[in-house]
């Protein structure tokens, strides 16, 4: 049994990449990713968080990295794809997970918040694919998993501009895996439901609005981090070599209503 469930989900030898990686669901996922053998590099903008970050993932056992940089910042990715391979080699695992929320009415956004949101939510992700995604591909080998939202598929209290780049991102994930699936690399998005994360605090904050996001979830509560590990194990193993192009919700039923 054990030699047959390496087989699946072990990642020995394997690199992942996960920006957002310093809380929340990334950082969750980085972890399910690193106790499953991957060497992992986390990339934030906050470096104290960052610190902290990869201490908790080495007191796992995980061989871990971090790379701090602003998203928003071009030269900022262009350092992240130098950098990165300095570490332990090529990335063979890519998780988009860093996004921006501004949450205004879509009458009260600004041009400003709107390309704020688009760099990092959207155009990041693409830009680290463009980089990435050849290369697994060269290799015969690969797998970009990028974090949707509720917003992906449907409005949701105030999507905005978020709501335009998360809806995107499953455009990103569909053609990802039109370009490079044929050559080994599968490309998949997770849909959250409603997340108790440091990205979901506005909305927490305001009065019954958690009570009542958890009982229109199916299994009656919210999401916690801890229930993206799975998954995303599964994504990037063997287990998952025959799953590309899909939006998969890890939402507790949420979407369905």
């Amino acid at each position: 049994m054990t030699a047959y469930l390496e087989d699946l989900f072990s990642l020995t030898g394997r690199v992942a990449l996960i920006t957002g990686g310093s809380s929340g669901i990334g950082h969750t996922i980085a972890e399910a990713l690193g106790r499953a053998g991957a060497a992992v590099i986390l990339v934030a903008r906050r470096p104290a968080q960052l610190d902290q970050a990869a201490t908790r993932l080495r007191d796992h056992g995980i061989t871990t990295a971090t790379i701090s940089a602003d998203l928003t910042d071009p030269a900022d990715i262009t350092r992240i794809c130098r950098q990165a391979a300095t570490f332990h080699g090529d990335i063979d695992i890519l998780v988009n997970d860093a996004a921006n929320n501004i949450r205004r009415p879509m009458s009260d956004l600004t041009t400003d918040d709107y390309q704020q949101t688009m760099a990092v939510n959207i155009t990041a992700p693409y830009l680290l694919g463009q980089h990435y995604g050849p290369r697994m591909a060269s290799r015969g080998w690969g797998r970009i998993i990028n974090i949707g939202s509720q917003q992906s598929i449907s409005a949701f209290g105030d999507s905005g501009a978020y709501g335009i780049s998360k809806a995107a991102i499953t455009g990103l994930t569909r053609s990802q895996a039109e370009a490079w699936s044929r050559h080994g690399v599968c490309a998949n998005t997770i849909i959250p439901g409603f997340v108790l994360t440091p990205l979901t605090e506005p909305a927490q904050a305001i009065p019954g609005r958690t009570e009542a996001l958890a009982a229109r979830s199916m299994t009656g509560r919210n999401g916690t981090p801890a229930d993206f590990a799975g998954t995303a194990v599964l994504l990037a193993g063997q287990a998952g070599a025959y799953i590309t192009g899909q939006a998969i919700c890890v939402d507790g039923g949420f979407s369905v209503h």
